[in-house]
């Protein structure tokens, strides 16, 4: 850790707010309304105007012309740095830390960043056949990467049905039985309603016992098999939240107080392969890993160092691989988050670690600490970590980023991946689909093949009942395909 930087990054207001009877306020007023109460936290409500970065995460709820430039406007600021993000778990914590850099370089002093989503009261509004009164509407392209064509031609697109696959290798390589997986994964979510239950920004703030989380019923049906409704992360809220960042040296020009401030004291970014079959073990994530020991070491902190830990949570796997990565105990006193977990608290698209960020705010303030919060984009690609304290602890050991990912790709074999295939195969993760009703609907496997890998549909009724029913990983299959689709039988 070097010495203390008068250009390090921290975090002198931050709000957030949940709106919980489907009648949000558009985006863009909400963008507004955190940033307002953010620079009053910072005790200096006209400062939106000398903001000189002012970026705002992807919105999903309501495409605007200008999202920047309109928010700009609304509250009276005319900065150089504008950013509208692109989309994923990681976007927040990857805003600030290249804020943090530009900071570190000179380049900015004050910065603002929002979020905000309104799908609860989007989805209330379509379902009542209601037409929204929000302003400025421009359809454009959704900020994504096309899929591998292998992805693409079985359909793999939603989160829910690729990260139950982590799992599923994850307790295969473990040698556990389907049922004490199961009952891991339930304990492990519902210790995160009792956050939830004392967050008041909470979705849903109820208390859940591990068997309320984990078994099924008709109000907590199966989706992506083995995880429950309850398991997975609601993203269909009406959150909003705004982090007024601002070096130290700006900080003490404005006079806020220490106890008013948190600091950026590390942070990483990696990227596991993008293709689901592509990467060599699918029971751990090595960029989280890399990312997790990278962070800390910036810092000049060890794991042991670390008061409170926010853990992207958007399902199990999320959280029970990066325990693995940093070596941390599922049942750690410290517990895995400081907001109840996107189930939970709520996962807002691409916005969720600006709550986190802002919770770390509230829960450090005035009291010394470090959290280690994280982020997780796409199909478990993206993998982002930070450490943020209560006290400045100096200027950050930053690591070469292409030297990060190049430890991840030396520690992890990236493999051929078939679009189309038939043959013999084995699997080496699975999940099955379940509909609004319950009921099975089809599998995904991931396939090991004689030269490479593959992904395949289970479609047979019998078969999707025998994969709930015993340990599938490390089963042989035979595969036809029609050109397109690759359908596997055993």
């Amino acid at each position: 850790m070097g010495t203390s930087s008068s250009r390090q990054l921290c975090v002198i207001g931050a709000a957030q707010h949940t709106v919980r009877d489907g009648e949000a306020p558009e985006p863009l007023v909400s963008w507004a309304q955190r940033a307002r109460e953010a620079a009053a936290l910072a005790g200096s409500p006209d400062i939106l105007a000398d903001i000189e970065s002012l970026q705002v995460v992807y919105c999903q709820s309501w495409p605007y012309d200008d999202p920047v430039g309109r928010l700009a406007s609304l509250i009276g600021a005319q900065p150089r740095h504008r950013v509208y993000s692109g989309i994923g778990g990681t976007t927040p914590q990857q805003l600030v830390n290249s804020t943090a850099e530009a900071m570190l370089r000179g380049d900015l002093d004050l910065a603002l960043i929002c979020s905000a989503e309104a799908l609860a009261t989007v989805r209330k509004a379509k379902k009542e056949g209601a037409r929204l009164p929000w302003q400025y509407r421009k359809s454009t392209p959704f900020p994504w990467d096309p899929p591998h064509a292998s992805e693409a031609n079985h359909s793999v697109f939603q989160a829910w049905e690729t990260f139950p696959l982590w799992d599923t290798a994850r307790r295969a390589h473990r040698g556990a039985s389907l049922s004490a997986d199961a009952a891991e994964a339930a304990a492990v979510m519902a210790a995160m309603t009792r956050v939830a239950a004392g967050n008041p920004h909470a979705w849903r703030p109820d208390v859940l016992s591990a068997a309320e989380v984990g078994t099924v019923t008709d109000a907590n049906r199966y989706v992506g098999w083995p995880y429950t409704k309850r398991e997975v992360a609601v993203m269909d809220v009406d959150m909003s939240a705004a982090l007024l960042l601002a070096t130290r040296a700006k900080a003490d020009s404005l006079g806020v107080p220490e106890d008013r401030r948190i600091y950026l004291s590390g942070w990483a970014y990696a990227e596991d392969p993008a293709t689901v079959a592509e990467r060599d073990d699918l029971s751990k994530s090595v960029a989280m890993a890399v990312t997790g020991r990278q962070a800390l070491a910036s810092a000049g902190l060890t794991l042991s160092d670390i008061t409170t830990f926010d853990l992207y949570s958007c399902f199990p796997s999320s959280v029970r691989l990066a325990c693995d990565a940093l070596g941390l105990a599922l049942d750690d006193e410290r517990g895995t988050t400081i907001t109840g977990g996107l189930p939970y608290a709520g996962g807002p698209a691409s916005g969720y670690v600006t709550h986190a960020i802002a919770s770390a705010y509230d829960l450090l303030g005035g009291d010394a600490g470090h959290a280690l919060v994280t982020g997780v984009g796409m199909h478990l690609a993206k993998h982002v970590a930070a450490v943020w304290s209560s006290v400045p602890l100096g200027e950050p050991e930053l690591a070469d980023p292409a030297e990060l990912q190049a430890t991840v790709e030396a520690n992890q074999p990236r493999h051929r991946v078939h679009a189309e295939f038939s043959g013999a195969a084995t699997v080496l993760a699975y999940t099955v689909a379940h509909g609004r009703d319950g009921g099975a609907e089809q599998g995904l496997v991931v396939l090991d093949t004689p030269d490479g890998r593959a992904l395949a549909r289970v479609k047979d009724p019998a078969l999707l009942a025998d994969a709930e029913s015993r340990e599938l990983v490390g089963q042989s299959v035979v595969v036809t395909t029609d050109g397109t689709c690759n359908e596997a039988r055993w």
